[in-house]
């Protein structure tokens, strides 16, 4: 038996206008290319406002979904979430290092049951200014722990926006390329994986939504899609990858941030 699973992860941009036309285009794009999962960060929703945007995409695209909040805002909630075609079995989420009221960061983690056995994958969405390098070193250790916790046979999926180029220490630990604190680790980048030395920019000043923020450098790469060790029977291999949401239609972005869809084989054998 072979299984693919196709993952796909985009920062939503909240509730940042023009959203009705935002949202449409994210669900268009979720039918077209139609992935097994999807790592949603910055997903809002206000009471009496905005419905949960997980779970509006969720319904018009067919899947299941978890939502966990991470920060309180405009009088609502914003967090990660994870949408899934295959039975979710459970989830839960985690704190990460140097949480603060106005700005918590979490893992949320969920154990599909795929056809090739149960999948644990998880989404983030790291601090994000410049100079904090060391908080993304100790949220990416305290990532890694949370993954060794739910370890079984099939690979593990982490998804995310990162806030990190890289050639950062956090980014390269999670690589196996750095020794952070004494440990070492091996997840492979899927885009990396596929097209090495490749720009990948998923934070790109192509998109004008960027501009408000372009204090924060433009033209980075810093949204992954990371698996966990490719075996020699075949599990874990990383078959494609590529950036989506990154044509305006209408001149209307799906986001501030392109995705990344990877297809990722859960079984042993040929894929």
């Amino acid at each position: 038996m072979s299984l693919r699973l196709r993952c796909l992860t985009l920062n939503l941009w909240g509730a940042e206008a023009p959203l009705a036309e935002r949202m449409d285009l994210v669900a268009r794009g979720l039918q077209t290319l139609a992935p097994d999962v999807v790592a949603l960060q910055e997903v809002r929703e206000t009471p009496g406002q905005l419905p949960n945007q997980a779970e509006t995409l969720a319904r018009a695209g067919g899947y299941q979904h978890v939502f966990a909040p991470a920060t309180p805002i405009g009088g609502g909630q914003e967090g990660l979430a994870l949408l899934s075609k295959a039975p979710i079995a459970e989830h839960a989420a985690v704190e990460l290092p140097h949480a603060e009221p106005q700005e918590r960061r979490i893992l949320l983690s969920a154990r599909l049951q795929t056809a090739a056995g149960d999948v644990w994958v998880h989404t983030t969405h790291l601090n994000y200014r410049l100079h904090h390098g060391r908080e993304r070193q100790d949220q990416v250790l305290a990532i890694d722990a949370a993954v060794k916790a739910r370890q079984n046979d099939l690979p593990q999926i982490v998804m995310g926006d990162f806030n990190a180029r890289p050639e950062s220490d956090e980014i390269r630990w999670l690589k196996g390329l750095c020794t952070l604190e004494g440990r070492r680790v091996h997840y492979q980048d899927a885009w990396d994986r596929l097209h090495p030395g490749e720009w990948g920019w998923t934070w790109a000043s192509a998109n004008p939504y960027t501009a408000p923020l372009r204090f924060l450098e433009p033209d980075r790469r810093i949204d992954y899609i990371f698996v966990t060790t490719m075996r020699k029977d075949g599990r874990g291999t990383i078959h494609d990858c590529r950036i989506v949401f990154d044509r305006p239609e209408g001149g209307v972005f799906a986001s501030d941030h392109f995705g990344l869809l990877a297809e990722v084989q859960i079984p042993a054998g040929t894929g």
